[in-house]
């Protein structure tokens, strides 16, 4: 278990990459306008099964919300 911050809050996961963090949070890898951020840099697509986290860590989870 790592703790990270993650869109704001602390949390311990037990997750080593960015695309299992997405599936941990039912989150699809593969849904359109999805975007990741770590530690303030946007991390790309291609990148997501290998990006590796660490401790310490704040990751973003960025999709549109629909409402008007």
């Amino acid at each position: 278990m790592i703790r990270m911050r993650i869109n704001g809050v602390e949390e311990e996961v037990g997750v080593t990459t960015i695309a299992e963090l997405l599936v941990v949070r039912g989150v699809d890898p593969a849904s359109r306008f999805l975007a990741i951020a770590v530690n303030g840099g946007v991390v790309r697509r291609a990148e997501w099964p290998s990006r590796e986290l660490s401790p310490g860590d704040t990751v973003e989870i960025v999709r549109p919300l629909q409402g008007g």
